[in-house]
């Protein structure tokens, strides 16, 4: 996806690893992206670029696709739905959502929600890959 900040041209940024053939992952990618007003905070990377398996050994393929990753400056790993409330305390324009997305035990509940829209990405986007990549995860 064009117009992203790379990891290795942005060197103390948190590194958003995602699905870059899925078309409702790019475009949640682009508003994250958005979301990072200064540009300053985060990098992006597809999880099927060959540096994620030479920097990330720790995260299997079947776990990317499953969800999103954060891996945030310190080196920790931040997984779908904790991603998501991650960036809701590093980015301003979603303090808004920090409120609701850290409700006290609520955590299990966005798991699942996350989970549901993960496993249902390429039917969401469509069936318009730019690869064969929704023929293999639309049965899912």
């Amino acid at each position: 996806m064009r117009n992203l900040p790379d990891p290795d041209q942005s060197p103390g940024t948190d590194v958003v690893i995602y699905d870059g053939d899925c078309r409702f992952c790019q475009r949640q990618v682009g508003n994250l992206r958005r979301f990072d007003c200064c540009g300053s905070r985060l990098s992006f990377i597809s999880l099927h670029d060959p540096r994620v398996a030479e920097r990330y050994p720790d995260l299997s393929h079947d776990s990317l696709m499953a969800q999103m990753y954060v891996v945030d400056t310190d080196g920790n790993r931040h997984g779908g739905s904790d991603a998501v409330r991650y960036l809701s305390r590093r980015l301003p324009l979603l303090w808004a959502a920090m409120p609701i997305l850290h409700l006290p035990g609520t955590a299990g509940l966005w798991r699942w929600g996350y989970q549901q829209i993960a496993k249902r990405r390429y039917r969401i986007s469509g069936k318009n890959c730019e690869t064969d990549a929704c023929s293999i995860h639309l049965n899912r």
